[in-house]
C-alpha cells in the first residue's frame, strides 16, 4: 500500500468514526468502532473494518444499515476529504478482536488447568 493510500485510509478512519457515531440515525446500526481502513493504491476502493458490540444478529443488522447508508457516507467523506474521486466503500466485520479474545481465553484456560494439576 502506498504512503498516500495509507494517509487517506487514516483520514477516512477518523472521519468515518465521526460520521457513523454522530450522523447516522438508522436503528439497525449498533455501537460501532472503526478499527481500520484499507485503501487500494489507486484510491478507488476502501475496505472499512468495523467492530460491533453485540451478537451475530446485531453485527448482521449493523452491516445492513451501513450498506444502506453507504451513499450518504461517501458523500460526507467526499465533502470532508479533498480527493478527485471518493473511494467506493465496503464494510467488513473485523474478526481480529474476537480472534484475540479467543486466544486470550484459551491461554487463561490452559494456565488455570496447569495450576490445578500442580496443586
Amino acid at each position: 500500500m502506498s504512503l498516500r493510500a495509507t494517509r487517506v485510509g487514516e483520514q477516512m478512519k477518523k472521519e468515518l468514526s465521526d460520521i457513523i457515531g454522530r450522523k447516522l440515525k438508522d436503528p439497525r446500526i449498533g455501537f460501532v468502532t472503526v478499527t481500520d481502513v484499507r485503501v487500494t493504491g489507486d484510491l478507488q476502493q476502501a475496505k472499512v473494518y468495523i467492530s460491533v458490540l453485540g451478537d451475530e444478529e446485531q453485527k448482521k443488522n449493523t452491516l445492513k444499515g451501513l450498506a444502506k447508508a453507504t451513499g450518504f457516507i461517501r458523500s460526507e467523506i467526499g465533502q470532508r476529504i479533498r480527493l478527485r474521486k471518493t473511494p467506493e466503500i465496503y464494510f467488513e466485520i473485523d474478526e481480529t478482536i474476537d480472534y484475540g479474545q479467543r486466544i486470550e481465553s484459551l491461554i487463561k484456560q490452559i494456565s488455570e488447568e496447569k495450576e490445578h494439576k500442580e496443586e
